[in-house]
This record gives C-alpha cells, structure tokens and sequence, in this order.
C-alpha cells in the first residue's frame, strides 16, 4: 500500500503507536497485572502501579507514559531500519507476489515482520525489565529474554494478523485517500486494488527492464560480431 518512504514511515508510524500501547496494556495487565495487584495489595492494576510509584525499568520507577515512550524509540527505529525491508525480502523469498494470492503473500509479510520484531523487542524488553536490584547475571537475563517470546509471541502474531494491520491499514486509506484516488485514475485500465498487487505490478515492470536490457546485449553482440567478421 505505501508508494514512497514517507509514506512507509507513516504506516511504521500507525503500526508501532497501536502495537505499544497493546504490548503495554498486555504486558502491564494480561502477564504481571496479578502479581503487581498481589504484592501491593490494591484492587486494580492501576492503583498497584501507583501505589509502587510507576512500572520497574531499567533500574528506576516510571510513570507509565515515560514507558510507552520508551518502547516506542526502541520499536519505531527497529521497525524502520530491519522489521519492514527485511520481512518483505523474507516473503519475496519464500512466496512470488505475481503467483501466490495477495492474501497469502500479505500473511507471510506480517509473519516475518513478527519473527523479526518480537524477538528483537523482547530482546530489548529483558534489558529494560531486568530486576537489577537483584545483581546482574548473564544467564538470568537470556532466560527472561525466552520466557518474553514465550508471553509475547503469540500475542504478536494474533494481533497483529487480526487486529492491529486491519486498523492500520482503514487508517492508511483514510488518510491518503486523496493520493489513492489519483493512482486509481491514473491506472484505470490496470490498477492494483491494494498493497500486494502494487508489489506485483512492480515486479512485472522489472521483468520487463530486464527483457529490454536482455535483448539490447544481444543487439550490441550481433553488432560487434559483424564488426569483427569485415575486419
């Protein structure tokens, strides 16, 4: 669906605000909402975190906005520079957008931005919740590192297939539906009705670049080869 970086930014961007604040409230609510309500002793996850002065990390106590922002530097600039070029070459490899239904290639696509992102984010998670009050140890924090792809992996890739790339992209559309309606125009004969037969059609042009290009070097042999035959 993106046509141009500032628009893959943009849909990083919606991408990485909801999938934070859902990893937040399920991490917050869904994994350590008992225990937190258990060694504080309040009645909702909310006023246990109150009551202990904000969410542990990284060694200090912080309200709960500092920590989605946090995680949202962390997710945002890894999701830019690795989960979104290196999923699309992941699923180029696996599955031929020009072959395989768009629905399918588009699953693959989330599915390898989930392989990528949730051990990567969870990686980075071990780092920030790590009970360092405790000492630090090497072993403990690649075992705090599995148990988080455990927790988190599924959550991921359920989400992001059911919930959050749905939103995403009604977003998208709302917000470029002037840019969409002009490439519709403009392609009236042969427009691609979303992101995958775009990647489709891209895919087609280069083949056809490299005909073009084939058959210019047969020209330039042929050429040459009578130029040696006179010679």
């Amino acid at each position: 669906m993106p046509r141009n970086q500032f628009q893959r930014m943009v849909f990083a961007f919606l991408t990485v605000v909801i999938t934070v604040h859902a990893y937040v409230f399920y991490s917050l609510y869904v994994v350590n909402g008992d225990l937190l309500m258990e060694l504080t002793g309040a009645d909702s996850v909310l006023h246990a975190i109150n009551a202990q002065g904000g969410v542990y990390i990284f060694g200090s106590m912080l309200p709960i906005w500092a920590v989605v922002l946090i995680e949202f530097c962390f997710a945002y600039s890894l999701e830019c520079l690795a989960g979104s070029p290196l999923s699309f070459r992941m699923a180029s490899k696996m599955f031929d957008p020009r072959k395989n239904h768009p629905m399918i290639f588009e699953t693959v696509i989330i599915s390898c931005t989930v392989l990528i992102m949730c051990p990567s984010m969870s990686f980075i998670a071990a780092w920030l919740y790590y009970p360092y009050y405790a000492g630090f140890n090497l072993l403990t924090l690649l075992a705090n590192w599995l148990k988080l792809i455990c927790f988190n992996f599924p959550f991921a890739f359920f989400s992001q297939v059911f919930f959050i790339q749905p939103i995403v992209r009604w977003l998208f559309r709302k917000l470029f539906a002037k840019d969409i309606q002009k490439r519709n125009q403009a392609q009236e004969q042969e427009r691609p009705q979303d992101e995958q037969e775009v990647i489709a059609d891209i895919f087609r042009r280069m083949d056809e670049i490299r005909e073009d290009l084939a058959h210019e070097r047969r020209q330039r042999k042929k050429l040459a080869a009578k130029v040696d035959i006179k010679e």
